[in-house]
């Protein structure tokens, strides 16, 4: 197969493999085509006021001050007196709009959703303002016209702010809230000169929606221990006192207004949010007005073993717990709508005053709410299933269903209203586990598919690997004519029993490629399979322990990689080793100096996976540090090598310009925190700085020379500029002190050459990249290519985890943007954030690049070997994800599987992009034949 085709269909495998995680896991979980099921009992309220402080985390609004009064005086009042409070249990992701889905959908989407964007719906759904019949909504334009796209007819009805307001610079994001509560009350007066308006106010089943976003915004500028963030707790709540007698007024008191206060998600101490800490988990909850119950003194102990209520000094009051999604159904049964089609809540009983046959009767509408998805999803598998093949929920059968409902309506009836509740809430807990049930009901099926695929794509890999390189006693191909003849009708046979079983069950198109790509790839491995045969019979000439060694060796380091996944300090402990090699492989006899860089500079990276990940505050003079460790690492280097290769004037003098320009990227960040901090917005100067520096950061390389040392300390130069504006604090040492590695690695390298012997070495002051290779110095793979490749993967995932989780939303910081946006874009911000974790992944590719030029190798040949180590690790993600049985260990190793198929996947890439950033130019000057002649 050659080159370019490999790199294709390798291409194409790997974004299968890579797609086929979500649509196995992360698959949207509705149904459509239910009744909403509505409830004969009259509501207790016919209006309902929501409020969300985006943001907002229980602690926070909880915790009193040190001389024990509250920072929120009015809701304290509250839950002391005439509402129920306790804490709303949020899940990951905990970004604002699965938040808000789960709030007012009453179901938790999948986490691809975050990605899929705000304002627009990725799937539509009901909500409680979709079932009400008028909704009003003030707030964020990121948040509310996803609900009123979504709704049925025009009842929804948004107000928002221009985007540009939501701003991390502001003077004051408190304006955001001060302009809901503004624009409420201006709502409220004009209402009562608007008769056709007073009149839709006064009817039933109306919902008002107050998305408060200056909490948020503040916490990510400032932190959630600032003084903005907890100043702004106060505001909220003066706000909210003056908007609950303004809404009672405009009513007359008239006790029909129920009102909900709760937040979207949390925020960590460092001012982020995403991930599953409990300071992002744990949102408040307060309910008070008609229908809801009254604050209730206890004298026992309460079932919370956090000790939350005694830091809260709310020991006192009871405590109601729910899931965020359990909030929809309690709004939906105040006012009397439907709940949500959609919803997997639960309506929390403790937070309803009414009597005990409303409960029931409103339990019983939950259950059968939610039954109805069940049955819908059974439906829908029982269908795209062959009778033979169905395995129905055992729990909840046909026959099972209907013995539920007709009990609960005979007990009901009888009055038993306590066993009536109770057996609704089993059959919500048996609903929603067969929902679950049918909704991975493929996943085994596919993860096998999959799993085949991926075991047949590794081995081909190999067999291609030691078909070209290893030099083993060739035979004829073990397969005759007739015998191939055979196994490409037997392959066309499964391909088409797979074709129509699937078309039989009317299985979606990408169930087609997940089964059908192992065919044609065990086609092409039982095609090599002479070559495994060549290495049996070439067993006794090999050198079978030095083989079992390096088997050994590197099955340690694949299981060392994928437990650094999970614990960075194994990097540390990786690297640690690593530093030993020079003196373990006989290198340090033959170059002690670059042994002992390697050592040293293995030791400095070593230190980068011990720091923490997040809460770091700013430290812009560690920004300032790495610009000058990196000057100095490049005036040394121009230093030395005026006196091997001499520079061109344009060279010397481009390198001259971008030296200055690192010095001025190293003091933007700091220009800019300083305006920031005395909350002078960001400077119109350091943001076209910024953008212009990150257009420039791939293209400046090209105009360099192309000889090795005078490219890579060009895009070593440009790259690290952008990623100092990037950077907050000891990150921004990252680039330098991996670069120093990097060049001690290319260095050594030739050292280990000749150590082993092997003829050929060339001088790495005298290798241009742009030089037509000789196809005559190509040589085959050895051993120790393995240990090259290993090297780089290790090297990669170093460059991916050496600064932070990537496997963590919250482990970024989204000061790390400020010199080019404060305004709040997520796409725009999570891209900036991204490319910097790109930037050490191109150093490593480019140190690589070179490797494979300096040791006469082609770009072919350890790239298969980079290509089965990560595949090896991938396929280990995946078992652990099949072996897992809690979510968010499935979530984890989900999470690391796809970073591991990303990073084959830019490997893939990259290795075209930084073959043209090290080789390419883009100006070429003449030059005096007597240099590169």
């Amino acid at each position: 197969m050659r080159i370019i085709t490999f790199f294709l269909v390798g291409l194409i495998v790997h974004v299968i493999f890579f797609i086929s995680i979500f649509d196995i896991y992360f698959t949207s979980p509705l149904v459509h085509g239910m009744t909403p099921q509505t409830m004969s009992l009259a509501p207790p309220a016919s209006r309902l006021v929501l409020v969300v402080a985006d943001g907002l985390r229980a602690d926070s609004l909880f915790t009193l001050h040190s001389n024990g009064s509250s920072r929120a005086p009015y809701l304290r009042t509250i839950i002391k007196e005439s509402g129920t409070w306790g804490v709303s249990h949020t899940r990951v992701p905990t970004e604002s709009r699965p938040g808000h889905v789960a709030l007012i959908a009453g179901f938790y989407e999948d986490v691809s959703a975050v990605a899929k964007g705000w304002k627009e719906n990725p799937v539509e759904f009901d909500s409680v303002f979709n079932e009400s019949r008028h909704t009003w909504c003030w707030g964020s334009p990121d948040i509310l016209p996803m609900f009123a796209k979504g709704a049925t007819g025009d009842h929804v009805y948004t107000y928002t702010y221009p985007a540009e307001e939501e701003d991390f610079a502001s003077t004051d994001a408190s304006r955001l809230d001060s302009w809901v509560f503004a624009q409420v009350k201006s709502f409220f007066q004009s209402a009562k000169s608007n008769s056709s308006l007073r009149a839709s106010l006064h009817e039933d089943k109306n919902v008002f929606f107050l998305h408060l976003l200056g909490i948020d915004t503040n916490g990510h500028a400032h932190r959630p221990m600032s003084q903005e963030y907890l100043e702004n707790i106060g505001l909220v709540d003066n706000g909210l006192s003056e908007m609950v007698s303004l809404v009672e007024d405009f009513f007359g008191y008239d006790g029909k207004t129920a009102y909900v206060f709760t937040s979207d998600h949390g925020m960590t101490n460092w001012g982020s949010h995403g991930a599953g800490h409990p300071s992002e988990t744990l949102t408040p909850l307060v309910v008070w007005g008609a229908g809801v119950n009254s604050a209730q003194t206890v004298t026992e102990p309460q079932p919370y073993e956090d000790g939350y209520l005694q830091d809260w000094k709310l020991e006192h009051l009871r405590r109601v717990d729910v899931s965020q999604a359990d909030i929809a159904p309690l709004m939906a049964s105040l006012i009397g709508v439907p709940i949500p089609v959609n919803s997997v809540g639960v309506l929390p009983l403790p937070y309803l005053n009414n009597s005990d046959l409303f409960k029931a009767e409103s339990m019983y509408t939950n259950a059968i709410q939610v039954l109805e998805q069940f049955k819908m999803k059974m439906a829908q598998k029982k269908e795209t299933t062959l009778s033979f093949l169905f395995t129905p929920y055992q729990l909840l059968t046909e026959s099972k269903q209907a013995e539920f409902i007709h009990k609960a309506r005979i007990l009901i009836q009888l009055g038993k209203y306590e066993d009536a509740i109770s057996l609704c809430q089993s059959l919500i807990s048996h609903s929603l586990e067969g929902l679950v049930y049918y909704h991975t009901y493929d996943r085994f099926f596919l993860g096998c598919s999959v799993v085949l695929g991926f075991v047949g794509w590794t081995s081909y890999v190999a067999l291609v690997i030691l078909k070209t390189h290893a030099s083993l006693n060739r035979r004829p191909s073990i397969l005759k004519q007739d015998q191939s003849n055979t196994l490409a009708r037997l392959c066309m046979c499964v391909t088409a029993v797979i074709t129509l079983f699937l078309f039989i069950q009317r299985s979606p198109a990408t169930y087609y490629i997940y089964c059908l790509l192992p065919v044609p790839v065990w086609y092409s491995v039982l095609k090599e399979s002479g070559t495994l045969t060549d290495l049996i019979k070439s067993a006794p000439s090999l050198p079978l322990w030095k083989c079992f060694g390096y088997f050994v060796l590197v099955a340690f380091g694949i299981e060392l990689l994928v437990v650094s996944f999970f614990y960075r300090t194994m990097l540390t402990v990786g690297l640690a080793v690593l530093s030993l090699w020079p003196f373990l492989s006989g290198v340090f006899g033959i170059a002690k100096y670059r042994s002992l860089s390697w050592f040293f500079s293995c030791l400095f990276l070593a230190l980068f996976p011990l720091m923490p990940v997040v809460g770091r505050e700013p430290n812009m003079h560690l920004v300032a540090c790495a610009g000058l460790l990196t000057l100095f690492t490049s005036v040394c280097y121009l230093w030395s090598s005026q006196r091997q290769t001499p520079l061109h004037l344009s060279d010397r003098q481009l390198f001259v310009a971008q030296m200055l320009h690192v010095a001025m990227c190293a003091y933007v960040p700091s220009l800019t925190h300083s305006s920031l901090q005395q909350k002078q917005g960001l400077p119109l100067f350091n943001q076209i700085i910024s953008w212009a520096t990150l257009a420039s950061s791939m293209l400046v390389p090209l105009v360099s020379s192309t000889r090795i040392f005078h490219r890579l300390l060009s895009i070593l130069l440009s790259l690290t500029a952008t990623y100092l504006l990037l950077s907050t604090g000891s990150e921004a040492l990252f680039p330098p002190v991996l670069s120093w590695l990097m060049f001690v690695w290319i260095n050594i390298e030739q050292e280990a050459m000749l150590a082993q012997g092997l003829s050929g070495r060339q001088e790495l002051s005298s290798i241009d990249f742009s030089a037509n290779i000789d196809i005559a110095k190509i040589r085959q793979l050895k051993l120790d290519d393995i240990r090259r490749s290993y090297f780089f993967v290790f090297f990669i995932i170093t460059a991916f985890f050496g600064t932070g989780n990537i496997a963590s939303i919250n482990s970024f910081d989204p000061a790390s943007v400020y010199c080019f946006l404060t305004v709040f874009n997520p796409f725009i911000m999570g891209g900036l954030m991204m490319w910097k974790v790109i930037i050490p992944f191109i150093i490593v590719m480019c140190t690589f690049e070179t490797i494979q030029v300096a040791t006469q190798l082609s770009s072919r040949s350890l790239f298969l070997i980079v290509l089965v180590i990560s595949d090896l690790m991938a396929l280990h993600f995946f078992f652990l994800v099949q072996d897992y049985g809690s979510w968010l260990d499935i979530g984890t190793s989900i999470s690391h599987y796809v970073i591991v198929m990303s990073m084959t996947i830019f490997l893939m890439l990259l290795s075209v992009v930084t073959h043209i950033l090290t080789s390419q130019r883009l100006i070429m000057w003449k030059r005096p034949k007597s240099h590169f002649s």
